[in-house]
Parts: structure tokens; sequence; C-alpha cells
């Protein structure tokens, strides 16, 4: 077996944008006349896609929803973020994404994401951030109609990877994956593929619990000996950095 490609969560890994998620949500509800707290909606959409966050927030107020006014809602907010995304001069990046990403990069391991944000925020963000051209493809909450931790999002994007090249023959076992949430960490190993939890959002003994491996920055994150417990040659790539 062999590390073939590694699949970044988004939110909370690649950019620390949470609480502009959450405010955006709170804003939906209040203009469809429903309240929300952000620590409710923190309780009930955190590592999900918007689809099934705004889906479990609304029937919980016992709102009667329909796909159609979940679309309509998600279309609303994506665009807020946008706009939002659009209008700032330095976005949150986390830095220690951004070296891990160069490493991977430079070893020529193939990158994506996989995410609960719809793809154009995801390709709005990798752009601004010039982050773009690093990831091979992404699968967003838009592209299935469930959400982590279910495992669809991640065995799509192996599906997505074989279309691209498909001489690569990846399998789920061969992919690292690098989350912030339990739900996403569950995600992962449901799909049958290794996981890193970086304590962004939970504490480190509660990813510690579920994940492969855990750090609470990425930085940390020994590739040259996660490489190894794949079975590979340590990359010099990864030589270069530790």
């Amino acid at each position: 077996m062999s590390l073939k490609a590694v699949l970044f969560d988004f939110n909370g890994v690649i950019i620390d944008d949470e609480p502009i998620h959450h405010q955006l949500l709170q804003e939906v509800l209040v203009e469809e006349n429903l309240r929300a707290d952000l620590e409710e909606i923190y309780q009930v959409c955190l590592g999900k896609s918007d689809r099934v966050g705004l889906r479990e927030l609304l029937e919980k107020k016992g709102r009667v929803v329909s796909d159609e006014y979940i679309l309509k809602l998600m279309q609303r907010k994506s665009q807020a973020y946008q706009e939002k995304i659009a209008a700032t001069t330095k976005l949150p990046i986390y830095p220690d994404a951004e070296q891990v990403i160069f490493q991977l990069r430079v070893a020529k391991i193939p990158l994506a994401v996989v995410s609960g944000a719809v793809r154009v925020e995801i390709e709005t963000v990798l752009t601004q951030a010039n982050l773009r051209d690093a990831f091979s493809l992404w699968v967003g909450g838009d592209d299935i109609t469930v959400s982590k931790p279910e495992p669809d999002g991640y065995l799509l994007a192996v599906e997505r990877f074989n279309q691209l090249d498909p001489n690569l023959q990846l399998q789920p076992e061969e992919c690292l994956v690098i989350e912030d949430t339990m739900a996403g960490i569950q995600a992962a190993q449901a799909a049958g593929m290794q996981v890193v939890g970086v304590a962004h959002t939970y504490p480190f003994h509660m990813l510690h619990r579920l994940a492969d491996w855990t750090v609470d920055y990425l930085g940390e994150l020994e590739l040259g000996r996660i490489q190894q417990a794949f079975g590979d040659e340590v990359s010099p790539a990864f030589q270069a950095f530790s």
C-alpha cells in the first residue's frame, strides 16, 4: 500500500472561516423570520454541509422544508459568503496548511478538497489565495445530497481521481485525509481512509480518540513518518522539511 493522494477538508483546515459561515447562517434564518443563536448553529451545523445543516435547523424549528426551499437558502447564503470573501484583503488561511500543501506538491502527491462547502465557495477561496492550482479536484456539498459523517464525498473524490487519471487506479486505503471535526474523521474512516485530526475546532483529546494521527497544528505533522506508515520510502521533499 502506498500513499497516492491527500484529501483536505476545507473549512477549519485550509481556511479559518467557520465564524463567517455561522454568522451568515444566522442571517439567513433571521430573513426567514426565525431565531437561532450562534451556539445553536454551532451545535447543529459544525462539520455538516449547508444542505444538511439548514434542513436540520429549520426542521428543529418546525418549518416544513422542500429541496427547492433549501437550495434557495443555500444560494442566498453562498452569494453572501462570496461577497464577503471578495471584500477581504487578507484571507484567514492557516499558514501551516499552506506549508503542508507546498510540501505535498513538491513531493508530487495529488491533492483534493472534500468539503461540505459548495464548490463555488471553495473555488473562490482557492483562487484568491493562489492555491487553486495545488489541487487536482474538489468535491463540494452541492455534489452530493448527504453530509459527513457519511463517506460519500470522499468516495466520490476517489472516483474522480480515477476519471482524471485511469492509470492511477486509486483505492481509498491509499488516501490520507486531513480533518478538523469528528464528523469528518468518521466520514474518512467509513470510506476506508486513514485520517489526521487537526485540533483547530475540537480539542486534541477528542480527536485523538478517533483519528489515526492527531496534531494541534498542521505544521506539526511529520509527513515522512506518515509516508513510512503507508509503506513508502520517505520523499526527499519531506526530508528537506524535517
